[in-house]
Formats: structure tokens, C-alpha cells, sequence
């Protein structure tokens, strides 16, 4: 039987786009690979926010364009600070024997980031410094820069670093850092990041744009012709179908309403007990939710130098979906591999690999039990909650029922 040879790769297709087409080929090509799999984050993200599209929708975007095999990263990492979302993605990877991960990056060479890695774990005052950084008031991606900076100047070594003021570096950094904290024997490789930034607003004739830069132009424009030139043809249809079913895209915006009435429901006192919620930002965020019925009122209310939008949005999300400190105490780390879909050369990977996987796989919800997919389904109740349909909606506890996707 020929071995497969496999790379991953950690995405949020949101929604797939030219530049996650560019990456899912280059991660292809730089690291010989024969099959690629990717973790993908559920219905909330990383940026603390509602994915425009479900995870389903977003599992055929993948696999009509590249992926061979998907899977969840469950919602506990999916939503979590940088350092956590990194090592729970590696570790899905890990688990599925992946030769390999790849990642895009604005340096676009590994050295820089073994160079890094490698001083940084020979100081004993760069995670002190991180943390002294947050608490006097820094937020985590400055701190962590600081941190960075005072260890590499005081550094006899004159190769390059990373530079870890870029966003993608810093999650890049953080997948090589997990990785190595793992012990993990997957090799590193990354793929520069090309034309647009993480947060470049879309440009109209150029075809690459990032996916926040698509979502804002849609949102602008209210029309799917306005970001058309940005994705596959794959993307668009799957899109098109989606909004003649739901007549509505995942934002906070759509979703404030829900938002709104379990922040005033819950009250402060339940508030500072969900995940996230600090320093007393609870009262703030339960009179912001009180005084105004639009999300940018609120936010403009709730947001400060001490808290960056996004710590902001994850709060919100964990609000949402009811994510407490002790829930996530509870999730240190993956203990399932949630299959979304897969192609036959996925299909052939997983037959050659399904005895050696070092986490149980999943195929339907209802044949596992623990705190983790129990949350990955309510999460996904609660997006089906938030998205306002005409004739239809999104099905309560479909998490349950649906299959992975299957692309001949």
C-alpha cells in the first residue's frame, strides 16, 4: 500500500477566498505533499465574532478547492487567544499524522521563526515579561511584542527574526512554538502572505483580498457582485445558495439582538463569571447593552485602550454562547478528531491512517460524549439561533444529524 504523504494547514475560510486558494496550492507544492488536511475553526472565530457562513457551508468551500480532509477545531480552542488556538490546531494536526504544517506568514521564510523560537526558549524572562506586559495594561499582541523585542536585542546572535508585530507572524510563531512544546515530529514550512493584508480593506480589481477586507465591502454594499472577483466560482455558488436559503450572513450586527438580551438577562454578577470577562468589564458591558440597541453603539461604548476589539468580541462570543471559566477549565486540550469532510484521496489517507490517529475519530456527534462536543454543538445551535432566515432557518441541533461532506 503507498503511503500518503500529508500536510496540514489551520483555517477559517470565512469564506474562502483567491488568497486561501494561493495557500492551500503553494502549502501543496513547497512540502510534496499528497494529501492536505486542514482544522478549521467552527461557527465562532478567533476574532471573536460569528462566521459569515456555518462550518458546513465553509467544509464544501475547502473541499471544492483543494482540502483532501477537514476537521473542526473545537470551539474551547477555536475562540481562544492566540498561544491556545495555535496549540490546539497543531495538536489536531499532530494527532492526524501529518508529515508537515504549513502556514502563511507576512516573512514568508522558516528561518526567521526557528531563529526566534530558539531564543525564546533559552530566556527565562520572555513569558514573565508577557505577562508583566498584560498586566500593567498592554494588550496581549503588544505585550508579546515587547516581550519579543527585549529578547532579541539583548541577543549576541545576529541571524534574523521574525517580526511579531505582523498578525500572521504571530500565529505562525505560536504554531511552531506549539509544535514544539508537543514534541511534535511534523516539519514547519510557511507561504508569504501576498497582496492583501490581514486587515486591507477588498480593492476592486485586485484579485486577492482578505477575507475581513470581503466581509466589510459585502456588508457595505449588501450584494455578493461587489466581493465577487475574490473567490472561486465554488465559493460564489455555495454563497448564492446560502443566501437564497437564509437570506442572511453571520456579523454581530444580525446577532446583537440575542446578544443583547442574555447580557441584560444574565446580569453582572453571571456575566464576570463567563470566560474572558475581567476586571469588573462586566458593568461596563451590562450598561453598554442597556443603553443601546445597535452593536457599533455598544461597542463604541465598551471599547478602550485596555481592551482590543477582539478581546472584546471573544467576551461577547463566550457571553453568547455561555462559556464559563469553569467550562474551560475543564478543555485542556483536543480529545477528538471531528471529521467535516473529506475527498476519496481524504478518504484513502484516513483507511491507510485510521488505526495509528492519536485522538478517537467522529463522525457523528451523537456517538461521542464530553464536555468539548457538547459545547461544539450548543455553539452551533446558538449561530442557528443568530441567523434570521425568511421561510427558513437554520435547524436546531443539525449538528447531530448532519454527515460529513463527501467530494468525489
Amino acid at each position: 500500500m503507498t503511503t500518503l504523504k500529508a500536510t496540514g494547514i489551520i483555517v477559517e475560510y470565512n469564506p474562502f477566498h483567491n488568497g486561501h486558494m494561493y495557500h492551500a496550492n503553494e502549502a501543496r507544492r513547497t512540502t510534496d505533499a499528497d494529501v492536505l488536511i486542514a482544522v478549521m475553526s467552527g461557527n465562532f472565530l478567533q476574532r471573536g465574532e460569528p462566521a459569515f457562513v456555518d462550518k458546513w457551508t465553509r467544509a464544501k468551500m475547502a473541499l471544492s478547492n483543494g482540502v483532501d480532509l477537514l476537521f473542526e477545531l473545537p470551539y474551547a480552542f477555536a475562540t481562544s487567544y492566540a498561544p491556545r488556538f495555535a496549540k490546539g490546531a497543531i495538536q489536531i494536526l499532530d494527532a492526524v499524522r501529518c508529515d508537515s504544517f504549513c502556514f502563511g506568514s507576512e516573512d514568508g521564510k522558516i528561518q526567521p521563526f526557528e531563529q526566534s523560537l530558539s531564543i525564546i526558549h533559552d530566556s527565562k524572562e520572555y513569558e514573565q515579561n508577557v505577562k508583566n506586559g498584560v498586566d500593567l495594561g498592554l494588550s496581549y499582541p503588544k505585550a508579546l511584542n515587547e516581550a519579543y523585542k527585549a529578547v532579541t536585542q539583548s541577543s549576541n546572535i545576529k541571524l534574523p527574526f521574525v517580526n511579531l508585530t505582523k498578525p500572521n507572524n504571530i500565529l505562525g510563531f505560536h504554531y511552531m512554538q506549539a509544535a514544539y512544546e508537543i514534541q511534535s515530529t511534523m516539519k514547519a514550512a510557511t507561504v508569504q502572505r501576498i497582496a492583501a493584508q490581514f486587515h486591507d480593506d477588498a480593492v476592486k480589481g485586485n484579485p486577492i483580498a482578505s477575507a475581513t477586507g470581503i466581509r466589510k465591502s459585502f456588508f457595505e454594499e449588501h450584494t455578493l457582485d461587489a466581493v465577487d472577483t475574490f473567490f472561486p466560482s465554488a465559493t460564489r455558488n455555495f454563497l448564492d445558495e446560502w443566501q437564497s436559503t437564509y437570506n442572511s450572513f453571520g456579523s454581530w450586527t444580525s446577532f446583537y439582538p440575542f446578544l443583547r438580551f442574555t447580557i441584560l438577562r444574565e446580569g453582572p454578577a453571571r456575566l464576570a463569571q463567563i470566560a474572558d470577562v475581567v476586571e469588573g468589564i462586566e458593568n461596563l458591558i451590562y450598561r453598554a447593552a442597556a443603553k443601546n440597541d445597535t452593536f457599533d453603539g455598544f461597542m463604541r461604548e465598551v471599547k478602550s485602550k485596555r481592551y482590543t476589539w477582539t478581546r472584546i468580541q471573544r467576551m461577547l462570543t463566550h457571553i453568547f454562547t455561555g462559556f464559563t471559566y469553569d467550562m474551560r477549565n475543564q478543555i485542556s486540550e483536543p480529545s477528538y478528531l471531528r471529521l467535516l469532510g473529506m475527498t476519496q484521496k481524504g478518504r484513502l489517507y484516513l483507511n491507510e491512517n485510521k488505526k495509528t490517529l492519536k485522538l478517537p475519530l467522529v463522525s457523528k456527534a451523537a456517538a461521542f460524549s464530553g464536555p468539548s462536543l457538547t459545547l461544539d454543538t450548543h455553539a452551533a445551535d446558538m449561530y442557528a439561533l443568530g441567523i434570521a432566515g425568511t421561510d427558513n432557518r437554520l435547524t436546531i441541533g443539525s449538528d447531530y444529524t448532519t454527515h460529513p461532506i463527501f467530494v468525489k
